[in-house]
């Protein structure tokens, strides 16, 4: 667990530099796929899914 924690705040740190810098290249979107395989397998994976769930129901929910 300790080694897959170390890797998904590796992978978050490569993807928050890259997203900054304003170019999305080949690599810098290979380390976000990889970073959501690996978020995915953590135990943080049901809190994210979560709360991406209650945000799309709230966006589905408002009137323009």
């Amino acid at each position: 667990m300790a080694v897959s924690i170390s890797v998904v705040l590796l992978l978050l740190f490569l993807a928050v530099l890259f997203m900054r810098q304003g170019a999305l290249k080949i690599s810098h979107a290979l380390v976000c796929t990889l970073l959501g395989f690996y978020l995915a397998s953590t135990s943080m994976a049901p809190t994210i899914s979560g709360g991406l769930t209650a945000t799309a129901d709230l966006v589905s929910s408002l009137r323009p």
